[in-house]
């Protein structure tokens, strides 16, 4: 019997969820449907419970919903609890396990297909929302030089530096605060290119040989990466990787094995190159 995955957000029918996953059965050979299911911004924990009565195995969560699956779930991962967000559900039974796939993604998406190593560099994330969150655990895993989060509101970033003191220090402050440093990695994990707006970065952040990453991906060039090359980023990625390497993953989680991603995202970036 063919296994039933899919992806809840809402919106929901943008999603290459289900393109990626097809790919990574079909290569693997595994016998499962993967499905794009929107859900009431009000009816997430109803439709989940509807999908797991139609037979669901697992399932991935997007906007608005992983703080209500992470609020779901019976059963956390450590990486789950520390972004206090969930993005992939596994049924089995009573339990529902919780994981979060965003910062193994985004550290694959960097250190495997950018040939970016972490260790001993000095990172600046920007943004002190979920998206940040999600990541920073998996980021001092690699033990970098440094870790500032910058955000608009510096007592959000300094919260969230603060929870994750245990782990290893982390600075954090405003915009404004980063001036007279210099960063060999520049993470956007705020929301800033899906409105095309430019954030207020002060110049010189970017050192010699920085990779700017924007978490967003789109046809062509993303606002912030306009604005990191502008402002002496030598290197530029979106975040298609991090969106294909976070879905294996996932994968992973469901099935046991980790499907190759280098072809899936090369399909993708031709799809949106086209």
């Amino acid at each position: 019997m063919t296994d039933l995955y899919a992806v809840f957000g809402n919106p929901i029918a943008h999603s290459k969820s289900p393109l990626i996953h097809a790919a990574f059965a079909a290569a693997s050979g595994q016998d499962m449907c993967y499905e794009a299911r929107l859900a009431a911004v009000d009816g997430f924990f109803q439709a989940i419970s509807q999908f797991v009565a139609d037979g669901g195995k697992g399932a991935n969560v997007t906007v608005p919903f992983k703080e209500e699956a992470f609020r779901l779930a019976t059963r956390l991962s450590e990486r789950a609890a520390r972004a206090g967000a969930v993005n992939t559900l596994a049924f089995d039974g009573q339990a529902i396990f919780g994981d979060n796939t965003d910062g193994a993604g985004l550290v694959a998406d960097l250190t495997g297909n950018l040939a970016c190593p972490l260790a001993g560099k000095r990172i600046l994330l920007l943004g002190a929302g979920g998206a940040s969150r999600g990541v920073i655990a998996p980021l001092l895993a690699e033990r970098p030089a440094s870790l500032f989060i910058a955000n608009r509101s510096a007592d959000k970033a300094l919260a969230l530096a603060a929870a994750f003191a245990d782990v290893a220090p982390v600075e954090a402050g405003s915009f404004g605060e980063t001036a007279g440093k210099s960063f060999d990695l520049v993470i956007n994990a705020t929301s800033a290119s899906l409105a095309g707006e430019a954030l207020p970065l002060p110049p010189g952040i970017f050192a010699a040989g920085c990779l700017a990453y924007d978490m967003m991906y789109g046809k062509g060039e993303t606002p912030f990466l306009r604005q990191a090359s502008e402002q002496g980023a030598a290197r530029c990625a979106d975040g298609l990787g991090m969106l294909v390497e976070q879905a294996a993953e996932a994968f992973r989680v469901w099935r046991g094995l980790r499907p190759a991603t280098a072809p899936v995202l090369a399909t993708l970036r031709a799809g949106l190159a086209g």
